[in-house]
């Protein structure tokens, strides 16, 4: 049984010259491994939100990452103890080794997402509560402050100035609408597919 929990909100508020962010960091716990999804930059934040559900960096075995932005993987040699899986590849320290479709050791399936970045993975995860959740980090992603509407057409034209192939960004976003339950972005909310649209504003976060 997987059991997923968001541990940090991603948040992105776009500054003079730059940014302050951090990506969505989910926690997916099996009966066997406890899994990070992207343990993104924000040290203090995650440490924190670990100890708030009984964990520290040693009790995670296994981090994912699903593309190599530094607001998204920065942090994954705070787990001492934990394989790093992208996309394709399993790292155990200094040894690789390719794998396929699914998380090595679980039922979650590793679905290729590429368009904000040529390696963009995202995982689907299969609760009993949710349905089917998809982790799909930047296939979307909205701004602090900005309207996140979630109605399929809003969501396939929304705009996303760090892609680097709009078509193939747009393919991936249209895969995972019809397959997700509900979607964890990676910076924004969880939001559910399917239903009526919605339409929240993110808040304007001071960090």
């Amino acid at each position: 049984m997987n059991r997923l929990k968001i541990l940090i909100e991603g948040y992105a508020r776009e500054r003079k010259g730059g940014w302050v962010a951090s990506c969505t960091t989910s926690l997916i716990q099996t009966d066997a491994h406890n899994i990070i999804v992207d343990p993104g930059i924000n040290r203090r934040l995650l440490v924190e939100q670990l100890r708030r559900h009984g964990l520290a960096p040693s009790d995670v075995d296994c981090v994912f990452v699903s593309h190599y932005h530094l607001d998204h993987s920065a942090l994954v040699g705070l787990f001492e103890k934990a394989t790093i899986v992208d996309g394709t590849t399993v790292y155990d320290k200094d040894s690789e080794a390719a794998y396929e479709k699914v998380l090595p050791g679980t039922d979650i399936e590793v679905l290729p997402t590429p368009g904000h970045a040529p390696e963009h993975a995202s995982l689907i995860v299969r609760t009993p509560d949710e349905g089917t959740v998809v982790v799909a980090q930047d296939v979307f992603w909205w701004k602090d402050g900005e309207e996140q509407k979630t109605d399929r057409e809003s969501l396939l034209a929304q705009p996303d100035p760090f892609a680097t192939d709009e078509q193939a960004l747009r393919e991936s976003r249209s895969k995972v609408l019809d397959i997700a339950d509900w979607i964890i972005p990676g910076h924004g909310k969880k939001f559910s597919v399917g239903k009526a649209p919605k339409r929240q504003m993110l808040p304007s976060r001071q960090l």
